[in-house]
């Protein structure tokens, strides 16, 4: 288990240099071309190879980790910010409230949450910030529904019914009973989500709905080397093994997580 967490870390560690500083790990313009270097296969002057303008990959998937990302982690935080408010609603509320709440639930859970994204980018058109609140809505109902669960679990805790006994408001409950012991199962759900949002927005990207070539995202780098994917394979590789590496270590992280937590 140390050595799953760690291995996971190290990759995360990794891939937030690379988005926070990419200019440390690769000082190249990821958009800058040379025609004569176009198609070069993975060698020790382009690790990665190059693309159809000449550009380095390696230098891209870098580059692309910052928006990759910064959507993914965007993302997630429009999905379990929508979660919270229903999951608390539906977990705190009457019955009627939790009723209500719950079909809601059932009823965007009902629809393929990739399915739900498209339909949200078909009605507000396609775009970075369309995809990325589209993810976000389209992981909402899940995150809800666990969280109403933990909730209720909660909810009937001896502490709180002693707290509910001294009367302590139902504010002071919540913020200093209720919130804290949520906020794990809160934090599990985040560092899994941010793996899923990359691969979904990846997904979007490659699309054609999210980010679009020549911009140095790995969804839209996949996108510009499907063309070529039988001739020059490291166009389409090397990218889609940085977001499978991303959402590998993120539910890797998440489960570490969660794993002690439980014991």
């Amino acid at each position: 288990m140390k050595i799953r967490a760690i291995v996971a870390g190290a990759i995360l560690l990794f891939i937030a240099v690379a988005a926070l500083a990419p200019g440390v790990l690769a000082p190249t313009d990821p958009l800058a071309i040379h025609p004569l270097e176009s198609f070069r296969p993975p060698s020790f002057e382009h690790l990665f190879g190059t693309d159809e303008s000449g550009r380095d990959i390696l230098t891209r998937v870098i580059h692309g980790a910052g928006a990759s990302l910064l959507i993914g982690l965007s993302a997630t935080a429009i999905g379990v910010s929508i979660a919270v408010v229903l999951g608390l609603l539906a977990g705190l509320g009457p019955r009627w409230l939790d009723f209500g709440t719950t079909r809601f639930l059932e009823v965007l859970f009902a629809f393929p949450g990739l399915l739900f994204a498209l339909l949200f980018i078909v009605i507000y058109g396609p775009g970075i910030v369309t995809s990325t609140i589209a993810v976000g809505l389209a992981t909402a109902p899940g995150y809800a529904r666990i969280i109403r669960s933990t909730v209720l679990q909660v909810r009937r805790a001896p502490y709180l019914e002693a707290a509910t006994v001294l009367g302590r408001g139902r504010a002071y409950r919540i913020v200093h009973h209720l919130l804290p012991n949520v906020a794990g199962s809160l934090f599990v759900l985040v560092t899994l989500g941010i793996g899923q949002s990359i691969v979904w927005a990846s997904s979007l990207s490659y699309l054609g709905l999210g980010a679009v070539p020549p911009a140095p995202e790995w969804g839209a780098m996949l996108s510009a080397g499907r063309t070529y994917i039988t001739s020059f394979w490291w166009m389409t590789f090397f990218p889609g093994a940085f977001i499978v590496l991303t959402a590998v270590a993120t539910t890797l992280l998440g489960r570490s997580i969660q794993d002690r937590t439980r014991s």
